[in-house]
């Protein structure tokens, strides 16, 4: 898939059109269709990427991730045994997760994570 193939999914995704987009950005019209067969600058490409929240690698095909800004579910996270997706995806203040940071976030937002907000509220009850 091309960029404008690409984009041109990416709008439908997001129920505007292609004009729409270029106006939105201060493309002239047609440009997004043209670059099947020429190149935009970089700068165009990056505000692509920026208004439909995806890496300038995804829009070019160089990454098949999905949107930046599509919500992490910590549950299915904290239920994977691959420490990948955690260095993948998650950090602590900048910095990789440590195992300890790891085994936190298994125990809050794994499977007991229903336990654990029961165990909240009967501490905030016996506070009253």
């Amino acid at each position: 898939m091309d960029l404008y193939e690409k984009i041109k999914e990416l709008a439908k995704q997001k129920k505007v059109s292609i004009r729409q987009v270029e106006e939105k950005l201060g493309i002239a019209n047609g440009t997004i269709r043209r670059w099947g067969k020429t190149n935009p600058s970089v700068k165009t490409v990056k505000s692509v990427a920026d208004y439909f929240n995806v890496s300038v690698d995804y829009l070019l095909g160089r990454a098949e991730a999905k949107p930046i800004n599509e919500p992490i579910d910590l549950a299915e996270v904290a239920n994977s045994d691959d420490d990948a997706i955690f260095d993948s995806i998650l950090s602590a203040g900048g910095r990789p997760l440590t195992d300890k940071d790891k085994a936190m976030i298994k125990l809050v937002f794994a499977d007991r994570w229903e336990e654990l907000q029961q165990k909240a509220k009967d501490l905030k009850d016996s506070e009253k």
